[in-house]
């Protein structure tokens, strides 16, 4: 689905969500500002945004130092793209948090706080992964050749795992 360009109902507390121009991904995202803090991705947006590497200064600049309102986080939330449609409970962050996903439109959204643990996670995950990497590799083969080696590596993990 391509970004969507039309105002949105916050899908946790029903308030307008702003959007907010991501510069280095070039997408907008919609941010609950003025309501409970909760930020909703179009179709693969998050995958731009939910590593450490990428850039969202735009996001947290939007909701630094703002008091956010309490929500409900077990109410059944309504994709506020498809309207009627209702989100189901996706597992993030190892298990950390339970993010809400659209099945109809792949849309997802975020509570207040949730997209800098997946961030934060996503790091966690990439030490392990260079911790096993780096037992895997032959003591014998040259700097060059295992750092390539370990590079395709990762690459394969970051992008199936």
């Amino acid at each position: 689905m391509a970004d969507n360009k039309d105002v949105i109902k916050c899908p946790a507390c029903g308030k307008e969500m702003k959007k907010i121009f991501i510069q280095d991904s070039g997408i907008n995202i919609d941010i609950c500002i003025d309501g409970c803090g909760g930020i909703n991705f179009d179709n693969r947006e998050l995958e731009k945004c939910d590593e450490n590497h990428e850039k969202i200064d735009e996001i947290i600049n939007s909701i630094e130092g703002k008091t956010f309102e309490s929500i409900d986080k077990n109410a059944v939330r309504y994709c506020p793209c498809c309207y009627e449609m209702p989100m189901t409970r996706m597992g993030a962050a190892d298990g950390e948090i339970e993010i809400d996903v659209c099945n109809n439109c792949g849309g997802k959204f975020l509570d207040h706080g949730e997209l800098l643990k997946i961030r934060e996670s996503q790091g966690k995950n990439n030490n392990s992964i260079d911790k096993a990497l780096e037992s895997i590799y032959d003591l014998n083969d040259s700097k060059i050749k295992a750092n390539k080696r370990r590079d395709f590596f990762i690459d394969i993990v970051h992008k199936y795992i």
